[in-house]
């Protein structure tokens, strides 16, 4: 994951507008948007998220415009990301922090080896002992690999769940990819991270600027492959050292971008047809 530690503070919302009216003239505009703490805000009961109703309009607004794309980027495995987000057969999804894709009506195959598929066992009956000593906590499962949920743990004891799952995790293979996130830690057998998926999203779509949002920490590798100097706009949701551009409060705050968003790029492609 990125060091976001040495990046400057993210810049004003006066300069936020401005980058989104400029973003709103791309020739071919992808947005990459995380979807927990981004576009919905946070559930205890997972599946039962969904974006708020601005952004859903927005988004639906964006996506039906000429050279526009909207795609998901979540840490989510794909089935669960394709039920909260409501998505169709059309939908650009990346689940699993980018090791699932789905362009379209075309998916990629995970295709575990015998050895991923003997870690990934073991993984789980290890990280599931752990959760059934600590209550409170959750076992995500995860298509390469697992989450240990520990959002309804008193908070104290957050940093035991952490230590104790990756003291479990490290006895089954020094070889993981380990993600820290808000109240869940998570172990991969398989590496791959939000900016591969970006990176993927934006070589398919030829788009020429892109905007990508996320809440997390997991969201600074989708904010390093962004260029700037070449128009692309990260947004960081929340708190947090980030390498993102732009910082705007919350869910209701991407939803009000989003709609502006929208008027300007529907303005832009009413002018260029005129």
């Amino acid at each position: 994951m990125t060091d976001t530690a040495s990046y400057r503070p993210p810049a004003s919302a006066i300069a936020l507008a401005s980058a989104l009216q400029e973003l709103a003239r791309a020739d071919r505009l992808l947005l990459a948007l995380d979807f927990d703490g981004t576009l919905a805000p946070f559930v205890d009961v997972p599946r039962g998220a969904r974006a708020l109703p601005e952004s859903k309009a927005a988004l639906d607004r964006l996506e039906h415009l000429p050279d526009t794309w909207v795609a998901y980027v979540s840490g989510r495995p794909l089935s669960s990301l394709e039920t909260v987000t409501e998505a169709d057969e059309d939908a650009l999804l990346i689940g699993s922090h980018g090791v699932e894709i789905r362009f379209g009506r075309d998916g990629v195959s995970l295709d575990l080896s015998p050895e991923e598929q003997e870690t990934l066992g073991r993984l789980g009956e290890a990280l599931q002992a752990l959760v059934d000593d600590i209550p409170g906590t959750k076992l995500e499962i995860k298509p390469v690999g697992f989450g240990v949920h520990y959002r309804l743990v008193a908070a104290e004891r957050g940093p035991e769940v952490v230590a104790r799952a990756r003291e479990a995790a490290a006895a089954v293979s020094d070889g993981l990819t380990i993600r820290d996130g808000k109240d869940i830690i998570e172990f991969s057998v398989r590496g791959a991270n939000k900016g591969d998926g970006v990176e993927r999203l934006r070589e398919w779509a030829h788009a020429t600027a892109v905007l990508f949002a996320g809440d997390d920490v997991t969201d600074e590798d989708g904010f390093a492959v962004l260029h700037p100097e070449r128009g692309d706009v990260g947004i960081k949701v929340g708190t947090g050292e980030t390498a993102a551009q732009y910082r705007v409060a919350d869910e209701r705050a991407i939803a009000t971008l989003l709609g502006l968003l929208a008027q300007a790029r529907e303005a832009h492609t009413n002018s260029s047809t005129d």
